[in-house]
């Protein structure tokens, strides 16, 4: 099977991993729908994304996610021409849920609302153009999935403004994070997140870029440091 599957699509390979996805309130016909166009969609646009779209490895490890532990509320920092909201909201689509979505630039914002319409992902998409400095603070929530992929020197910004409206068993993403030595900030958020004592952090090994998982825990199950009586 291994060898096969490096020669099909990844949505291919991805239906075969999942055969049996449970499909949430999406009744059975349209979810064949959804997933027939996004495969056709994935397979024609495999080679021409650009502007620091994840890669096709990045985009099976965030549907993992959401897909295994069922998350429905979805934010996204960084969403570029759309290719990583593509894979989320696929995912989203299985669990019922929706995903929010940021971009700052107003060309590659177009070119991902187009790009959602002709994969039919629309209706699971919340595509707004903004800075991601001042709007993610403002957003309510709760999250239970947020996935940063923005300005690298914001990562820890962006995290502390999550945290707080991230559901417990939710998990904070961020890519490039193996890239330590000439993104700044990459260490300063990896220093963060594994500080938090709430935080529980790995790294994805199958992502090249490096994808980091930073799953909160229950309170109780947190460590608490206390000072010894002098």
């Amino acid at each position: 099977m291994r060898p096969r599957l490096r020669h099909l699509s990844a949505v291919a390979a991805m239906l075969l991993i999942f055969p049996s996805i449970p499909q949430g309130s999406v009744p059975a016909a349209q979810a064949e729908d959804i997933d027939s166009r996004v495969q056709a969609f994935l397979e024609t646009h495999q080679y021409q994304w650009r502007y620091e779209n994840v890669a096709e490895e990045d985009g099976r490890v965030l549907y993992d996610l959401i897909v295994e532990n069922n998350y429905t509320r979805a934010l996204d920092i960084g969403t570029s021409t759309g290719h990583s909201a593509i894979w989320i909201a696929w995912a989203l689509s299985k669990t019922g849920g929706r995903l929010i979505t940021i971009e700052i630039d107003e060309y590659r914002h177009q070119k991902a609302l187009e790009n959602f319409k002709k994969v039919g992902l629309s209706d699971y998409i919340d595509a707004r153009l903004a800075d991601a400095h001042e709007l993610v603070p403002q957003l309510e929530g709760p999250f239970d999935f947020v996935f940063i992929d923005a300005d690298k020197n914001w990562y820890t910004n962006y995290a502390k403004a999550i945290l707080p409206k991230l559901e417990t068993g939710g998990c904070i993403t961020a890519r490039n994070v193996r890239n330590l030595f000439y993104m700044r900030g990459i260490r300063e958020f990896l220093d963060y997140v594994r500080g938090v004592p709430e935080l529980e952090t790995t790294i994805d090994e199958k992502s090249r870029s490096g994808i980091s998982i930073s799953y909160k825990r229950e309170a109780s199950t947190c460590k608490i440091e206390t000072k010894p009586d002098r």
